[in-house]
């Protein structure tokens, strides 16, 4: 499993996510997200890396411990009702977590942010990467729509275009 691991990170270079997700894709992708944060106060930012370097594969860093990492560079954390929420994809594993900052996912629950992944995950395994993430988007915003509905003049505190690292 290491070897093969390595194999698909070093193998899945950035273009092959570009190709994967063309302009018109992002656009999409960023429209969902517009539309999804005009119903709720949260804020969604979504992020694809193709894969890991040589200096995460080598210390065994997981998609989990990457998410983490992205959550904090981009301050996903930092909106002003704590209501920020990452979906990260690392193209290379078809990996999917969703982060969640402390306002939110103290009402939501990790349980829910599991199904979602799982969904996505059946959807970039059947090939149907921008259908899989703007699935998870619309069920995000779902919850937020449930938890933190829109209330007076919303901020928006993240850029709405998903990110390729």
């Amino acid at each position: 499993m290491f070897v093969t691991r390595w194999m698909r990170h070093l193998g899945f270079p950035r273009w092959r996510a570009v190709k994967l997700f063309p302009t018109a894709s992002l656009e999409r992708i960023e429209q969902a997200v517009a539309a999804s944060e005009s119903r709720h106060a949260g804020q969604i930012r979504v992020v694809v890396e193709p894969a890991l370097d040589t200096h995460a594969l080598f210390h065994g860093q997981t998609a989990q411990g990457r998410a983490v990492e992205v959550f904090s560079a981009l301050r996903v954390w930092d909106t002003p009702d704590n209501s920020g929420v990452l979906i990260y994809l690392l193209l290379a594993d078809r990996d999917v977590e969703i982060l969640a900052d402390r306002g939110i996912h103290a009402s939501v629950g990790q349980a829910a942010w599991e199904a979602i992944c799982r969904e996505m995950e059946a959807d970039f395994r059947a090939g149907r990467f921008e259908a899989g993430i703007l699935a998870g988007v619309s069920r995000v915003s779902a919850l937020l729509v449930r938890f933190f509905p829109r209330s007076g003049d919303c901020t928006n505190a993240l850029p709405n275009r998903p990110l390729i690292l």
